[in-house]
This record gives structure tokens, C-alpha cells and sequence, in this order.
């Protein structure tokens, strides 16, 4: 169960940072840390680019990552202690 936490907890770093940096990265109302790598390119106003798209769900997808590691780094120091 050690070994369970320590990755978790390793796992739990890793997508903290990847969420940060895709959070950073979406273009925001002054166009964000996106525009330095062309990700404020679109050709329509209304609708988001498929960069902007590709970034939400990569976003998205870490955001659920992380919240599972959390909650089994949580159920993992429940049980062991």
C-alpha cells in the first residue's frame, strides 16, 4: 500500500504541473501565454480554434486525472493509518 501512495503522490506532481501549464496556456481576454506559441491564431471570433479546442480537453482530461489521484491519496492515508 507504500508503494500505491508514493506513486499517487508522484502522479499527483506531475498533473499539477501539466495543469498549470495547460491553464496558462488557453487564451484569455488579453490573449494569454498562448499567443507566444500561436495559440491565439483563429479565424473566427465566436468559436475557438482546434488548437483552443485540443488544449480544453487536454485541460479537462487533467483536471480528472487529477482529481482521482487526490481522492486515492486520500482513501490511501485513510486506510493505512
Amino acid at each position: 500500500m507504500n508503494v500505491l501512495l508514493i506513486v499517487c503522490q508522484v502522479l499527483l506532481v506531475i498533473t499539477s504541473l501539466l495543469l498549470v501549464l495547460s491553464i496558462l496556456l488557453h487564451k484569455g481576454k488579453g490573449g494569454g501565454i498562448s499567443d507566444m506559441f500561436g495559440g491565439g491564431i483563429s479565424t473566427s471570433m465566436r468559436s475557438s480554434g482546434v488548437a483552443e479546442r485540443n488544449l480544453n480537453r487536454i485541460t479537462v482530461g487533467v483536471a480528472i486525472v487529477w482529481a482521482i489521484v487526490v481522492v486515492l491519496i486520500g482513501l490511501a492515508t485513510k486506510f493505512i493509518s
